[in-house]
């Protein structure tokens, strides 16, 4: 019996530990290392070197759960620079993704809202503030972006992407 609540409340501690840690990341008002830029190749592309892009783009987020712009079109091989602003007064992010994977995201967003996630086809921004993200569009077809906080996904804050 012992055991097993040490175990129940190491794990809460870990949980406590980890929604605290989460919360630091992002108070970082958008303060990013300088990293090696990723070769992992997804459906969508994969991250962009930002020396590299050849177009930038402003996308708002809002309240009323909806991006501004909600549809983007981009030629297959482009590196764009996302620039991600949140006009809301609630935490707000931009996720690239398959349909798939962001109803997926989506769905584990919802069991573990406080987990924490750093990828380069995400930009979480904090209220008021704007983050980047630079991404090479490899692959043609069509994909989405969207805000996977609890409850905005199905809320219908989501755009679309076509590469061509």
């Amino acid at each position: 019996m012992h055991r097993k609540l040490t175990a129940v409340m190491a794990s809460m501690a870990l949980a406590s530990a980890s929604a605290f840690a989460h919360g630091d990341k992002h108070a970082a008002e958008g303060k990013k290392e300088a990293k090696a830029i990723s070769a992992e190749e997804k459906d969508f592309g994969r991250e962009g070197d930002p020396k590299k892009a050849t177009r930038t783009i402003r996308v708002d987020m809002s309240d009323k759960m909806r991006f501004t712009p909600a549809s983007l079109s981009i030629k297959r091989g482009e590196t764009v620079k996302f620039v991600v602003k949140n006009n809301g007064k609630v935490m707000h992010e931009m996720v690239l993704g398959t349909t798939k994977e962001l109803k997926e995201h989506a769905e584990m967003m919802k069991k573990h809202p406080t987990m924490e996630h750093d990828e380069p086809y995400m930009a979480h921004v904090a209220p008021g503030k704007t983050e980047t993200m630079v991404w090479q569009f490899t692959k043609a077809g069509e994909f989405q972006f969207g805000c996977l906080v609890p409850g905005h996904f199905e809320a219908g804050m989501i755009g679309k992407v076509t590469v061509k």
